[in-house]
């Protein structure tokens, strides 16, 4: 399974939309930046039947070096969480039993 890049988003995109790529990379570069922007200002995002971009608040702590056991404070901050809907995880989870459940294209079993 490999990763899909935001190259691959906008093609995709463009493709089922009409759009020019260069439209379509504008406005995929848009939302990103509008989800961005919202999160710096400490707002959620929630797409319905999608799920929910966040902010998640990260206390100080020590932490430990493996490599030479130095222990380290690290600040205190935020890290963006995103939290998929019930209706993506069922999505997810459905398409995800009936591919293990199919047989993939141009495969045969071979009898033993």
């Amino acid at each position: 399974m490999g990763n899909i890049t935001k190259k691959d988003l906008v093609e995709k995109i463009s493709n089922s939309t009409g759009l020019t790529q260069v439209d379509t990379k504008i406005v995929v570069e848009s939302f990103l930046e509008a989800v961005s922007k919202a999160l710096r200002e400490g707002k959620n995002i929630e797409i319905r039947g999608f799920g929910r971009f966040k902010i998640k608040e990260k206390k100080a702590r020590m932490a430990r070096n493996p490599r030479t056991n130095v222990h380290i404070q690290v600040e205190a901050g935020y890290k963006p969480v995103f939290e998929a809907s019930k209706e993506l995880r069922k999505r997810i989870n459905d398409s995800y039993w009936k591919n293990l459940a199919e047989p993939a294209a141009g495969s045969q079993a071979t009898p033993a």
